[in-house]
This record gives structure tokens, sequence and C-alpha cells, in this order.
């Protein structure tokens, strides 16, 4: 569990999608254990990586703040409304149509490599801005906690396609955003006792350091860097949905 918190870490920090990683170690690891509390122990593990991770891009990149500013605390309300919704609303329900989404992705990302290599400050109109406070704080944070894996994926690919962040930048936006959709849904978790916090402190400490690594990295080799990572990870999360659904 501290191996896969380490890597989900460095995961996370690039492109998102640490949870593919760090749900099924909590959940082989711990035969028998309610997936809530696997659900609410890795938001704790995450929220300490995707902190540390949006603390080292912040002193380093330029933020927009006009789409993180507001998406931050909304990602925080809806990520805990999806968490509420989780138990009556089955996250297999909502499996056929990411699985969709995440393919669209990857031919996209395939056959588009200008998306996200430089920025293009001019898409970024006020219209798109408000569109991109809405989606990143309101639909992928509900989908955060309703569902989990993925969720700063859809966050990069959302801001660059929407307000023309470079893949870099839209990083440093999407750990931002996912902080807030972490906090929210492990408020959650918490007041319903699905928080196994002994474990989660450990796995905090190992995902820490590997959300340091990951976004030193990401910053050191830039956009080709994270858009190649990017490709793996949702090919990645294509995999296991599909595997998930055929079983």
């Amino acid at each position: 569990m501290l191996g896969a918190a380490l890597a989900a870490g460095w995961v996370d920090a690039v492109v998102g999608g640490g949870g593919l990683l760090l749900l099924p170690a909590i959940l082989l690891a711990s035969p028998g254990i309610p997936v809530a509390t696997a659900l609410g122990t890795n938001k704790l593990a995450a929220v300490a990586g995707t902190s540390t991770a949006a603390y080292t891009y912040a002193r380093r990149v330029e933020i927009d703040w006009r789409v993180a500013g507001p998406a931050v605390p909304l990602a925080f309300l809806f990520a805990g409304g999806g968490a509420l919704l989780a138990a009556s609303v089955p996250a297999s329900a909502f499996k056929p149509v990411i699985l969709a989404v995440l393919v669209f992705v990857a031919i996209f990302v395939t056959f588009r490599p200008q998306l996200g290599a430089v920025p293009r400050p001019e898409y970024a109109t006020p219209g798109r801005v408000v569109v991109a406070v809405g989606v990143a704080g309101g639909v992928i944070a509900l989908y955060d906690g309703l569902v989990g894996p993925g969720t700063g994926t859809f966050l990069i690919l959302g801001l660059t396609t929407i307000v023309g962040a470079d893949f870099v930048r839209a990083s440093a936006m999407a750990k931002l955003v996912n902080v807030g959709t972490n906090l929210g849904a492990l408020a959650v978790f918490a007041a319903g006792g699905h928080v196994w916090w002994a474990a989660g402190a450990g796995m905090a400490v190992f995902n820490i350091l590997g959300a340091s690594i990951g976004a030193r990295m990401a910053l050191k080799r830039g956009t080709g860097f994270v858009r190649g990572v990017l490709l793996v990870v949702v090919l990645g999360l294509v995999a296991r949905l599909s595997y998930d659904l055929l079983s």
C-alpha cells in the first residue's frame, strides 16, 4: 500500500489518475474492507499528495486564478455532494459512459499533437472561463465524489481544451481543483466513519513524496513529457474499466 501510494502520488502530480493504482492496492491488501472505507482512505492519502503538488506548481507556474479561484470552493461542494450520492448511485452505472469518453480522449490526444503544446491565451475569454469553472468545479468534481479515478486527467484535458492552457499550466490548475474535490469527498467519508486513519496517514507520507517528485519532473521536462504520461494513464484507465465491465 505504501509503494502504491508513492507511485500514485507521482502519477497524480503529473496527469492525475493515481486512484487507478491506490484503490486496487488498498482493496487487495485489506480483503473485506468496505468499499466506502477504501474510498475514504484513498482520499486521505490523495489530498496530502495533491496539496503538495499544487504548492510545487504554484511556486513555478502562472495560475489563471479566474478559473482556479472560484473552481476550488465549488469543487469542494460538488465532490461532497457526489460522495453523498455514491451510496445510492452505483459507480457501475457510469462506467460505460466513462469508458466511451476515455476512448474518445485517447484518440483526440493522439491525433491532436498540438493540443496543450503551447498556451492559447486567446481562448480564455470571459465566457470560456465561466464554462471552465462549471466543468472543473461542478461536473468533474461531482464525478470525483461519485467515482473518482481519472479526475485529474479529466481536469487537465478540460482546462486545456476550454481555456487553452498548455499541459503544464493545466496540470497546475488541476491540482488546485483536485485539492478541493478530495477535501469535499474526504469530509463526507470521514463524517460517515469511512476513513482508516492510521493506514491513510502512512500512505499520505509516501503520496507526498511521490507528488513532490512528479511535480518537479513535469516542470522540468515540460508539456511533451506530460502529454506522454497522459496517454499512458488514459490507456490504463480504458484497460481497467474494460476489464471491470467484461468481468
